[in-house]
């Protein structure tokens, strides 16, 4: 895709612009922009990368965004009065949203894969583009999570890969509707379940995805997959399950705290022993998404089989962020209904009272997921868990505050289950911190909120200055002791 004008991101340090915004400036174009998070100091390691390759920098101000040549990037979560908003308004500069950007470049690659689902896309999207990486294809990839297998001294913050392959590879966000912006030579559907609209939505955006695709790569173990999988000509589908009838199939789960193992067929061939460095059954399933996708691509299964068993996984996607004390801290992307239980189930899956952390990602989405959000919780806690909502995540703005964490926090304990409202995030994490005891596994987890890794390491340094204090006599380790 050729760039002939400069580009303005206003709120670049977005999951989702972020890595617009790397490709961009790797592909030749001139990138700047402007973040809140920037202006308040925060992160500063993520702007700093973004400085080095060669992205210009802007308090959000207005000033950046200087002649009416520069295209203006802006995240849903801008507002028209943001400083940057008003000025580009005034000079009457192009805008596009961060979909558009993302589907103008997918739909000009020679060979476009793009990853649709309510759960696991960042996930998938990185076992693909390791996949293709790994087998010589050099993909571009875009994703909303850093990829470990990309992670180096000048790429810290590797939510992007900037290859000169004709793959190009991207999570497919349903959230806004954009999804209807991409036109997939090869489209994968993980799962469709609740998350940000209602389900009749979610189904028609899905299913529209997939038919324009010249093949789909489609769940079956999920139930409105599979339906949807049945309005596909047979030459246009392919498709996986575990322990059932597909072209792809997993066998013979053996789970580890963190990896699992399994036996990979396809249709009528020989089985391949596979081993991820990610746990879960969850993550069975999203392999098969990317082995399923990379054989669209012409990948062979041995070769596919091969690379996927060095995926490192993605930061913030069950992320072991260390130990002390005897208690393991646990940073997980986890923010609707079906990615809490997987990662509660891959969890209970191993001895250990879990003491949970989980900042919901914004008012509107507590009230859509309020039932189903209580109910995963009363299926899902065990009988000694601790679950701790703080406030949910809020960046400036407008919002009606109808369902609040202290209401779901209300219904989880009506249902007999151990939950609390803190509303003040430290002093939620300060809580479990305090909590903890030998074998406990905290985790914490939530959306769209960077800041929550950072959190995350801060309770681990606490337990270490716990167990100093302990090791002192200044504190006791279990209770009763």
């Amino acid at each position: 895709m050729h760039h002939g004008k400069p580009y303005f991101f206003v709120g670049i340090g977005g999951s989702g612009m972020m890595p617009l915004a790397m490709i961009l400036a790797g592909q030749g174009a001139t990138v700047a922009g402007s973040d809140r998070s920037l202006d308040a100091g925060r992160l500063p390691a993520k702007f700093d990368d973004l400085k080095r390759r060669g992205v210009a920098l802007f308090p959000q101000d207005g000033s950046g965004v200087a002649s009416p040549e520069q295209i203006v990037v802006a995240s849903a979560a801008i507002e028209a009065s943001v400083p940057d908003m008003v000025r580009a308004a005034a000079l009457g500069n192009a805008r596009m949203t961060r979909a558009e950007l993302n589907a103008a470049l997918f739909n000009a690659a020679p060979q476009s894969i793009g990853v649709a689902g309510t759960s696991g896309k960042s996930t998938v999207t990185g076992m693909i583009g390791w996949i293709l990486h790994a087998c010589g294809r050099d993909p571009t990839v875009m994703n909303g999570a850093v990829m470990k297998n990309f992670v180096s001294s000048d790429a810290p913050f590797a939510s992007a890969l900037v290859g000169a392959g004709d793959a190009y590879v991207s999570e497919v966000d349903e959230s806004d509707g954009s999804i209807a912006l991409y036109r997939p030579g090869v489209a994968v559907l993980n799962n469709v379940s609740l998350d940000h609209m209602p389900m009749e939505k979610l189904i028609e955006l899905f299913g529209a995805f997939i038919a324009k695709a010249g093949k789909a790569v489609v769940n079956l173990d999920n139930g409105e997959g599979a339906a949807l999988a049945m309005t596909l000509p047979a030459d246009r589908l392919l498709t996986f399950a575990i322990e059932g009838d597909a072209d792809l199939v997993a066998r013979d789960l053996s789970e580890r705290p963190f990896g699992i193992g399994f036996a990979l067929t396809e249709r009528g061939g020989a089985a391949v022993d596979v081993e991820l460095r990610v746990p879960g059954r969850h993550n069975v399933s999203n392999a098969l998404a990317a082995i399923g996708a990379a054989r669209a691509a012409g990948i062979s299964l041995e070769d596919a089989a091969r690379a996927i068993r060095q995926f490192q996984g993605l930061k913030r996607r069950f992320e072991l962020v260390g130990e002390a004390g005897g208690v393991a801290v646990i940073d997980d992307f986890g923010h609707n209904p079906d990615k809490i239980a997987a990662t509660l189930d891959t969890l209970h899956a191993f001895p250990g009272r879990l003491l949970l952390l989980f900042q919901p990602h914004g008012y509107g989405p507590l009230k859509v997921m309020r039932a189903e959000l209580v109910a995963m919780f009363a299926s899902k806690l065990g009988g000694d868990d601790l679950l701790v909502l703080p406030d949910p995540v809020y960046q400036g703005g407008t919002v009606a505050r109808e369902v609040t964490s202290a209401d779901i926090v209300a219904d989880v304990a009506a249902t007999g289950a151990q939950a609390l409202h803190i509303p003040d995030r430290e002093g939620a994490a300060a809580h479990l911190v305090a909590q903890a005891r030998l074998g406990d596994r905290i985790v914490v987890m939530g959306a769209r909120d960077d800041t929550l890794s950072l959190l995350a390491q801060a309770m681990l340094e606490g337990l270490g200055q716990r167990r100093i204090a302990t090791a002192q006599g200044g504190l006791h380790p279990h209770p009763g002791t």
